[in-house]
């Protein structure tokens, strides 16, 4: 009689809760960073209030949402930034021609703007993302050659912009993440995310919608060109 694998029970038990079309479209949603109500959730997700109360069960039990209850609300988040970089590397493997087709011109417009400026739980995404990687890597602030690394250059940087770094964690401090619209990596980790969180706090950006899309202003818009040459109609 052959032995079954521990380890493979549970990497298919942990597989199953992506496999589901409701709890893929909650996770996704969550990678805003923010906490959700359930209401909320399942008007996104177009599915009952009490079909997507057990999704979510499934999901808090299997360690992918933590909970919160605040009298009778029910707040559900990510659990952690490992599960929001498990959430990003899986969308990142859709290959474009397999993704949906917007339905109609409001889907279009918030495809769009996703596309063009988003948070990945905690750090920027999309062309947004991709653009300040890219420049933080042209002026010698960040190595990408071996992994994603800041170099001295590139701590000195974020000293002089004012944007702190957390380094006390085990969070390395600078990651890639595969960008899933734009196939390449943009930064995420200590740094990332302290970029994103400096970015809204100073309004050099500002969500819009009720998704993930952000959208840089025209402080934003100069801050980044005097910061890091970054010209606004790469943000755009």
């Amino acid at each position: 009689m052959t032995t079954r694998d521990p380890q493979a029970t549970a990497l298919a038990r942990l597989a199953a809760l992506f496999a589901d079309e409701t709890r893929a479209a909650c996770l996704l949603a969550l990678l805003d960073g923010r906490a959700w109500t359930a209401s909320e959730l399942a008007r996104h997700a177009g599915v009952a209030a009490s079909t997507l109360s057990e999704h979510l069960g499934r999901l808090v039990a299997g360690g992918l949402l933590a909970e919160e209850r605040q009298g009778r609300h029910r707040y559900v988040r990510l659990a952690d930034a490992r599960v929001a970089q498990w959430v990003e590397d899986l969308a990142a493997q859709v290959a474009p021609g397999t993704a949906v087709r917007p339905r109609n011109l409001r889907e279009s417009s918030a495809g769009s703007a996703m596309a063009r400026g988003r948070t990945c739980y905690d750090h920027l995404a999309g062309r947004l993302g991709i653009a300040v990687t890219d420049a933080l890597t042209a002026r010698g602030l960040l190595h990408q050659e071996t992994g994603f690394a800041l170099t001295d250059a590139g701590l000195a940087w974020f000293e002089s912009a004012c944007i702190g770094l957390d380094r006390r964690g085990r969070r390395p401090l600078a990651r890639a993440c595969l960008d899933w619209t734009e196939r390449r990596p943009h930064l995420a980790g200590v740094a990332g995310a302290a970029l994103c969180r400096h970015a809204l706090e100073t309004g050099w950006c500002v969500r819009i919608g009720s998704e993930r899309a952000v959208k840089v202003t025209a402080a934003g818009e100069r801050a980044l060109f005097d910061l890091l040459g970054v010209e606004a109609a790469a943000l755009r």
